[in-house]
């Protein structure tokens, strides 16, 4: 997934370059790690609303550093997966 999440995470950033692709792609990990291992999700790849709250999660990750509080549309998002199995969002 961090193929397809990479490119729509820096263009939602405004990044042109590949000096934080790393940085990205290590947070994009992140976060598909912890839905699968922690919330026990099964991510989609060809699912474009599972592609696009990783980028949406990713996006918040690395805006918001020294925020803790998720804002209350991805807490949505995430409840709706964790209660669908995965199949929704």
């Amino acid at each position: 997934m961090v193929t397809d999440a990479l490119p729509l995470l820096k263009s939602r950033l405004g990044i042109s370059t590949t000096v934080r692709d790393s940085y990205l792609t290590r947070i994009i990990e992140g976060i598909e790690d912890e839905l699968t291992t922690i919330q026990g999700i099964v991510l989609d790849t060809q699912n474009n609303a599972h592609l696009m709250f990783v980028v949406d999660y990713a996006d918040y990750r690395y805006s918001n550093r020294d925020n803790p509080m998720m804002p209350r549309h991805l807490q949505w998002r995430l409840h709706n997966l964790i209660i669908g199995g995965g199949n929704s969002v």
